[in-house]
């Protein structure tokens, strides 16, 4: 009888001291999900309660105070996005790592005024793996970043499909995204805007959330994480030094799964990892953790200052981003891991037949424009590389300064073929399809891809350093992709004219070409007083215009023809 009292009182005060260690963290928050080929995209202004005090202005997607749904496309599919920005500021979404046309792919020139939708599709060609949506606005993205827009995309295909793998989303296959802020007197973000605050934060954010804490069963487990950081670099590993395994680079599955104990992310990259937590005890405990203690110089966040200029709180430390409690096992548990995941294929330097340079340079020193490409700052009007459709190029990207870089390029994925000169130095664990590169302080990297499928002489592709204060600051260059014989580069002849019917119209408008090869490269719809309302990039046509959302009243459409990039405008009712 005593020994049960005993008992009794032992796993009372056990219970007691859980509860209390487990209080200081909050519970892990899992993006909801949304499936199909067609995506409805709401962008908010909005406020969270991220610590004690005021509520900290935020902005979200689809409802959420922070971050945005996870879209889940499946390879081959064609996907429409309908996104409306009901921000008070303009802004572009971007689809990281998505191989589209220019038109569509979000950078500073697609820009979507408040109030406006804006309808971008394509066919998803990549394999799978974990991308990002996010903004890109030039000179806003920091900020639009920092109030915490964006979203995970989760492309499948047959070959993943086919391996016994965890993709049960949120129980064994969890989105993880990693940043971090800082805090005002009022609870609201600070924002590098100036050389006065520091572009690292000081609290850590995991998909939203302050001292995250998540329950993950006793098997393997995938973890999908995302460095989406302002600058911050994270060496990743866990609390006990076990080795995990990973499986994906930024654009897909690796030939085979990569066996460390530590690995390094920098901003924008992703990696798919699995954790096998099969030999741990129900109710245990450890920590996902950044070892960012002892970097070298140049790492982002090994500065040793704590505030003021390049400081932080978590910088030169080793701090925790998750952490995890280990629960039973789910009724069908990956319980394996598969010693071959694909069988890609790589582009080498030997298939290039173009050879790039690009130089990292100091910027002009103005306010945060602190490094630049080859002393060329970033203007919207100059187009900084021209690529042949369909050409194999090898890019050589040389760091000479004194600080590191994540050097992404839009359109295409990549693989890297040398550091510093030698095939030697590309470590294994980035030894898949990439978009995004570390690049280190004195150092280069060369990476091979083909630029196919896609060109576009009015819309150029992005490549930029990710630290988005550095792009904002003016590190990002533009390139177009020229050649396709549908592209015409000048206009060679007048547009020939188009109608709308029915007009007045109710709920939808279809257009009628005087000359039947026409096509509309792009739509714009404005109100009476010039506010754009829809941007349709090549839209679709067959199927009519909905302009059901539309109030009553004037309206002008201006239409863009394919062939000679000139544009069109017409009036249209609105009954």
């Amino acid at each position: 009888m005593h020994k049960n009292i005993l008992r009794g009182l032992i796993v009372v005060i056990s219970l007691v001291l859980t509860n209390n260690v487990n209080a200081q963290y909050n519970s892990l928050w899992i993006p909801d999900t949304i499936s199909g080929t067609n995506f409805n995209l709401t962008l908010n202004d909005t406020f969270a309660q991220l610590r004690s005090g005021n509520q900290t202005i935020t902005a979200g997607i689809n409802g959420s105070r922070f971050w945005g749904p996870t879209l889940i496309f499946n390879q081959g599919d064609t996907v429409h996005m309908n996104v409306q920005n009901n921000l008070n500021d303009s802004t572009t979404i971007h689809w990281h790592g998505m191989h589209l046309p220019a038109v569509m792919d979000g950078g500073p020139h697609q820009v979507i005024p408040p109030g406006t939708i804006w309808q971008p599709y394509w066919r998803v060609t990549n394999n799978a793996a974990t991308y990002w949506y996010h903004p890109h606005l030039h000179n806003m993205t920091m900020e639009h970043l920092t109030k915490g827009l964006g979203g995970f995309i989760i492309v499948r295909d047959p070959i993943e499909a086919a391996l016994i793998l965890p993709r049960a989303y949120g129980v064994d296959d969890i989105p993880i995204v990693l940043t971090s802020r800082g805090y005002d007197a009022t609870n609201q973000f600070t924002v590098t805007n100036n050389l006065n605050i520091s572009e690292y934060g000081d609290y850590m954010l995991t998909n939203g959330t302050p001292s995250a804490q998540v329950s993950l069963p006793k098997q393997y487990v995938r973890l999908r994480i995302l460095n989406a950081e302002i600058e911050r670099g994270y060496n990743l590993g866990f609390s006990d030094n076990r080795t995990f395994y990973i499986i994906t680079n930024d654009g897909g599955l690796l030939n085979a799964p990569v066996a460390v104990t530590r690995v390094k992310l920098m901003v924008g990259e992703r990696i798919e990892i699995l954790v096998d937590f099969s030999a741990d005890v129900v109710g245990s405990s450890l920590d996902l953790k950044a070892f960012n203690t002892g970097q070298v110089f140049g790492f982002p966040g090994a500065e040793p200052q704590q505030s003021g200029l390049n400081g932080s709180l978590l910088n030169n430390h080793d701090f925790g981003v998750l952490h995890i409690n280990v629960a039973a096992t789910t009724a069908n548990p990956v319980t394996t891991m598969p010693a071959t995941l694909a069988n890609n294929t790589y582009w080498t330097a030997a298939n290039a037949t173009v050879n790039r340079t690009i130089n990292v340079t100091p910027g002009t020193g103005i306010g945060l424009s602190e490094f630049a490409f080859d002393n060329t700052a970033f203007a919207l009007n100059t187009i900084n590389k021209t690529v042949s459709v369909n050409t194999i190029e090898e890019w050589t990207i040389v760091n000479s300064n004194i600080f590191s870089h994540a050097f992404h390029i839009h359109d295409v994925q990549f693989k890297i073929v040398a550091r510093n000169g030698s095939a030697s130095g590309v470590g294994s664990y980035e030894s898949g399809w990439k978009d995004d590169v570390y690049l280190p302080k004195g150092g280069s990297v060369s990476f091979v891809a083909k630029f196919d499928d896609y060109s576009d002489p009015i819309h150029p592709f992005m490549y930029h350093c990710h630290f988005s204060n550095h792009e904002d600051g003016g590190m990002m260059g533009q390139f177009v992709v020229t050649g396709n014989a549908t592209e015409i580069n000048e206009p060679t002849q007048e547009p020939k004219d188009f109608s709308i019917y029915p007009n007045p119209a109710n709920n939808k408008l279809f257009i009628t070409f005087d000359d039947p090869t026409m096509q509309a490269y792009y739509i714009k719809i404005n109100n009476a007083a010039g506010k754009t309302i829809y941007m349709l990039p090549r839209p679709q046509l067959q199927n009519g215009i909905d302009i059901s959302n539309l109030a009553a009243g004037i309206y002008v459409m201006q239409l863009t023809d394919e062939k000679t990039k000139l544009t069109i405008t017409k009036k249209f009712i609105r009954q």
